[in-house]
Parts: C-alpha cells; structure tokens; sequence
C-alpha cells in the first residue's frame, strides 16, 4: 500500500506520520496547502511536503479541513484512490459529495477512529434502547482550544447512536447547549454541549439521568495516536475493497 497523508504537518498529520512508521507502512507523499511555509522542507526521511495531489499514492487520509472535502475528493475519485476521511464539521453539500464519492471509489468515514470511542457508540446505542425517553439524555463533550468545530464529530456521532438506540430522529430531538429562559427540559431531548479549552485531546460522556438514578458513559482520550492508529488501520482494511462508504464498525467488525 503507497500511503500519501493530506495536512500533514498539523496535530493529526504528524502522529499519522510516527505511527505509520512505526507500523512500517509505506508513505509516498505528505501534502499541505499552498503558500504553506512547509512547502518544500523536509516532512519525513525521503519526503518534502508537497502542495500537488499525491498521484503515485493508492490510499488517501484526509485529516485536514472541512472547506477542502469537496476538492479533495474529485481528486482521489479522479485517481481511483481509496480514501480514509476523518475531517469533522461537514456542511450537507460536503457531506453529500462523501456519499456520491463512495459510489467509486472506497471510502471509510468516521466521526472518531480510535477503538474505545467506536465501542462507545456501541454501548451508547445499547443502552438508549434500554433505558427510555424517562431518562434524560445529555452529551457533553470537551477538546482543546484550538478546535474549530463545535459540537465535536464524536459527540454529534453519539447523539446519532442515541436516537437510532430510541428510534427517533435526532434532527426532531436535538438540541445544542441552552441560554437563556429554555422552560423545563422536554421529555425525549437529546442535548449535545461542547467545552473548549487548555490541550485536551478530547473528552466525551454520555449521560442518562432518570429521578432515581444516573448513568454515565464516558470516554477519555489522552493522546492523538488512538485516532492516528484507527486510521492507519481502516486505511490497511480499504484495500481491495469494492467501492461504498464504509466506517470503523466495518473496519473492526462491530
């Protein structure tokens, strides 16, 4: 596999490039935008960052921006290059142009790829089927101050195991943070409340409280190479696959 790694010089680019060395996995390309102060200087043994698509690479990660999707990924369609895209905060029309992507080429899209967060989805959506709308349900999310989306991708994510765990729609549900005179909190809401600061890589609890008692569900990470590992793993697992979206409950057969 010929690896190329988008953004590469950001927080998740470089732990994407020390994992994948350390599970010796043969990056071609490690690109940054242009007019980038990176452009030309050193990213890895044999590699300069590039501001040109990656064409010699077969697999793609996309940690970047949300603005760069759409561009993106009519290049790698255009290349017929499997594609692991972890960028969180889409707009419908990007994420639209995901799901028209996946009809050619592999794609493997998820809110979070670490192992424990994909569990957690798991668990949230068995117990949202166990414990009903008499339970309150709030997400809270919390990540460094640099983030530039709010709510989290994780956290939207769990919002969306929640409702598919109480057959609802989460768009009729959903609310995100409160100000305000808000009333009493309806029966049935799924609220989603995001924190940012200091260098938190990224902290989410789901929380069912009923009048009796409480539970809460929480995952912590403490260092991007949880997400880093996931991705260099769903990237191995795209190839030779057909193309159709696919996420890390198919990566990891959940």
């Amino acid at each position: 596999m010929k690896l190329a790694i988008l953004g590469g010089a950001g927080r998740m680019g470089q732990m994407l490039l020390a994992n994948a060395k350390d599970l010796g996995l043969d990056v071609v390309a490690v690109t940054e935008i242009p007019g980038s102060a990176h452009i030309g200087q050193p990213a890895a043994p044999g590699l300069v960052y590039q501001a040109d698509w990656p064409t010699n690479a077969d697999t793609i990660i996309d940690f970047t921006f949300h603005t760069c999707v759409i561009p993106n990924l009519r290049n790698a369609v255009a290349n017929r290059q499997a594609y692991v895209l972890g960028t969180t905060g889409l707009t419908p029309e990007e994420r639209a142009a995901v799901d028209e992507a996946a009809k050619q080429i592999p794609l493997c899209f998820a809110p979070n790829f670490s192992l424990g967060v994909n569990l957690l989805l798991g668990l949230v959506r068995r117990a949202a089927q166990v414990l009903d709308d008499s339970y309150d349900a709030e997400i809270v999310e919390m990540h460094h101050r640099h983030k530039k989306d709010a709510p989290s991708g994780t956290a939207l994510g769990l919002a969306q195991a929640l409702a598919q765990g109480r057959g609802v729609n989460l768009d009729d549900e959903a609310i995100y943070g409160r100000h305000g005179i808000v009333g009493e909190r309806p029966r049935g809401q799924i609220a989603v409340h995001a924190l940012r600061g200091g260098s938190v890589v990224g902290d989410h609890t789901v929380i069912f409280a009923a009048d009796e008692e409480r539970v809460e569900l929480t995952h912590k990470a403490s260092s991007r190479a949880a997400f880093a590992k996931g991705a260099l793993k769903a990237a191995q697992w795209l190839q030779g696959r057909t193309p159709g979206l696919y996420d890390m409950a198919d990566v990891l057969g959940f």
